[in-house]
């Protein structure tokens, strides 16, 4: 059964992108090549209230690609698959190509 997991208020549940070991060449990368905080977007919560009353949406959209900070977030695994849950403002911005 493949479970589907909707953040609450302004969370949003992020894959992190894992970076290429080796080359399509077949040259070993070493590990500290191409560490790149980054995660693709996979579910975004409604947003939260402010104090009026009034919804904030979250600024980002799934399949966004965005930049992680270095620490932070819940991991969660859901068929066994690992996952983290950031709020809207700790993810530092959006990549594009």
């Amino acid at each position: 059964m493949a479970k589907r997991l909707i953040p609450c208020l302004n969370r949003i549940l992020v894959e992190k992108i894992v970076p290429p070991s080796k080359t399509t060449a077949g040259i070993l990368l070493p590990e500290k090549t191409s560490k790149l905080n980054s995660g693709k977007i996979v579910a975004v919560g409604p947003g939260a209230r402010d104090r009026d009353g009034k919804l904030i949406p979250v600024s980002l959209k799934e399949g966004d690609t965005v930049l992680l900070p270095e620490y932070g977030g819940t991991e969660v695994k859901l068929d066994e698959k690992e996952y983290h849950l950031y709020r809207d403002e700790d993810i530092l911005g959006t990549l594009h190509e």
